[in-house]
This record gives C-alpha cells, structure tokens and sequence, in this order.
C-alpha cells in the first residue's frame, strides 16, 4: 500500500462532509493502525465549554470506518458502522485530540477496532470501540 497516497484518498473523502466540518484530518497509517486528529474549540464544545462526547464519538467512528476501507476490496464491498461506544475519561477545552484506530480482528464480515483518543501529552481523552460490517456492493 502507497500510505501517502491513501492518506491523501482518506483527506479527500472529508470534502463537504461530518468530518470536515469537525477539522478531522487523517495522518498516519501503519499496518493495522490509522491516525486521525481533530482540533478542540469552541464548534465541539457542549454547553460548559468542554469537548463534546458526541463530536468524540464522531471521531472515532470517521476513524474506525476509515481503517476498515484500507483492508477491504473497495470495488467489491463497502463498509458500515454496527455499533459504537464510547468511555469518556477526561474532558477537554482546548487543543487538538487524537484518535488511533488500533484493529482487534478482521473478519470476513466484521471488523472490530479499538479507539483511542488521545491529547497532545499522550493522556487517554476517550476509550471508544466500533464493529463495521462488510457488505458486498
């Protein structure tokens, strides 16, 4: 896999969607590991001007979906979220967050990763989990 180019495939999915209008950006790939980040200001904020569990959530799912595209057929079948969660453990005001998506199994039909957001001093934000079905197109 050229990581560079599908970095870039991933960037260009975002246009005019959830994710780019959260300022997510994927920008690591490894084996069986993506990285995106998000910035945290005021347009993720929950009322009490801390991050917003759901725009966490958001995260994770835009990087856990994502990390099961680079392991699939793209030509012959898709990819769809069937259940998230989410722990959140600290909150957040300001900065930016990162998510690695970190593959616990790939099946046939499932795939099961781990999240976890992260600050800019490696201290846990969120501990999330999404399974994504593949479905022929």
């Amino acid at each position: 896999m050229d990581v560079e180019k599908a970095l870039e495939q991933l960037n260009q999915f975002r246009k005019s969607t959830l994710m780019e209008t959260l300022g997510i950006e994927y920008t690591e790939i490894g084996g069986d590991y993506l990285v995106a980040t998000m910035p945290v200001n005021s347009t993720v904020h929950q009322p009490i001007g801390i991050l917003h569990g759901g725009a966490t959530v958001a995260l994770a799912e835009s990087v856990g979906s994502a990390a099961s595209f680079l392991f699939i057929d793209t030509e012959k079948f898709t990819v769809k979220g069937i259940e998230i969660s989410a722990n959140h453990l600290k909150s957040k005001k300001d900065g930016i967050v990162t998510a690695k998506a970190s593959l616990v199994h790939k099946g046939r039909t499932t795939h099961l990763w781990q999240i976890a957001v992260t600050d800019e001093d490696g201290a846990l934000i969120s501990m999330c989990k999404i399974t994504n079905i593949i479905i022929s197109k």
